[in-house]
């Protein structure tokens, strides 16, 4: 299992625009730049972040901004925002486990509880850390 890079651009993208806020009118061709990632899809991710409530776009060329403080953007937030899960669930189930056979007719009922269980401890987790952690620590970088 990985988790797109979407997820990481998409932290990568709020710090920049938190970071640059005062210095720079923060566009998708100026996050591009410090991403390295073509424009069209930090325009997608942008606009992913802003349907999530998570940053503020100006038309035209007003730039990007955070739309709360750091402080209150987990991880869990951003996962959330950009990836695609089907019906809020991390783990897809094969649809047709073959019920004559005594495995795939019980697969699913001895695994979903685990599933959950392991869904529920990585969105606490991802819940646990803030964009302002990650801005503390790259502040301690610089």
């Amino acid at each position: 299992m990985q988790i797109s890079s979407r997820f990481t651009l998409a932290v990568h993208i709020c710090i920049c625009i938190d970071t640059f806020k005062d210095e720079y009118k923060v566009t998708s061709d100026f996050l591009s730049g410090s991403t390295n990632v073509n424009p069209v899809i930090v325009r997608k991710i942008l606009g992913q972040l802003k349907s999530a409530g998570l940053v503020e776009i100006a038309r035209g060329s007003g730039g990007a901004s955070v739309a709360k403080p750091l402080r209150e953007i987990t991880f869990l937030d951003i996962y959330k925002a950009v990836e695609c899960l089907d019906k809020g669930e991390l783990f897809h189930f094969h649809e047709n486990p073959n019920k004559k056979c005594p495995v795939g007719r019980n697969i699913h009922s001895v695994l979903d509880d685990k599933l959950v269980r392991v869904q529920t401890a990585m969105e606490n987790e991802l819940s646990s850390i803030t964009l302002e952690d990650i801005k503390n620590d790259l502040n301690q970088k610089l």
